[in-house]
């Protein structure tokens, strides 16, 4: 059980755990006054119940393929003070968003599959979870397209490798790059991951840096200002 200011997150039986990338997902992304969001591979439902959290005005539909894992975090959700917000759909976002063809997201969020093409992990949930190849991509930002709102962004956090094939596709299903968040260990180091907003306006792309720790062992004041929240030990 990891628990946050606001809520619990119960991860039994999830392939994937609460980790770096999502939480920083779940703090950082945001659009003008969501009301509509939707949280693709939500695993234990952190990043959904974070964005719960974050916009109280706001209903969140979150997709999950794995069974377990989509069991645990609507467990999740209904434990928690944001419940009557938040849906979770035990499918594939494709099969998801075709069974809703007409509807539209403001703010859309996935810490996906990334490992493309890199061999296979031991278990086949954790296999599910972490391994992908470049169609998933080209499906997801190819679906993503069609259900973005007007003004609404589309957060993704990526391996840097992976977000450069993730750039590649965005523009030919008419998704442009509006900004390109950087994420460092430590100050002046190799940036490990990006996060990629998308919207279907026109491109503005930005480049900020996000570092997570000061040192060794010692949290940025970046890191603590977005997470205090959330995180107990802030």
């Amino acid at each position: 059980m990891f628990r946050f200011k606001q809520f619990n997150v119960d991860q039994a039986g999830c392939a994937m755990k609460i980790n770096t990338d999502g939480v920083l997902l779940g703090a950082l992304a945001e659009t003008d006054q969501p009301k509509t969001i939707l949280d693709i591979g939500t695993g234990t439902g952190v990043i959904a119940l974070m964005l719960a959290q974050r916009f109280a005005d706001a209903t969140i539909d979150a997709v999950e393929i794995d069974e377990t894992a989509s069991a645990t975090a609507k467990r999740n959700f209904a434990g928690s003070s944001f419940a009557r917000r938040l849906s979770l759909y035990a499918d594939s976002f494709e099969n998801h968003l075709s069974n809703y063809p007409d509807k539209k997201y403001d703010l859309i969020v996935s810490n996906p599959p990334f490992y493309i093409n890199s061999l296979e992990s031991p278990g086949a949930r954790k296999s599910l979870a972490k391994h992908t190849d470049q169609q998933f991509f080209e499906t997801l930002i190819k679906t993503i397209a069609k259900h973005l709102t007007a003004q609404g962004s589309f957060w993704l956090i990526l391996p840097l490798e992976t977000a450069q094939l993730a750039k590649d596709i965005s523009s030919k299903h008419g998704l442009n790059i509006q900004k390109v968040i950087k994420v460092l260990s430590y100050p002046g180091s190799v940036p490990h991951r990006e996060i990629l907003v998308l919207t279907l306006g026109k491109k503005r792309e930005t480049d900020e840096q996000f570092v997570i720790y000061a040192e060794p062992k010692v949290y940025s004041e970046q890191y603590q200002t977005i997470l205090k929240p959330f995180f107990t030990i802030f």
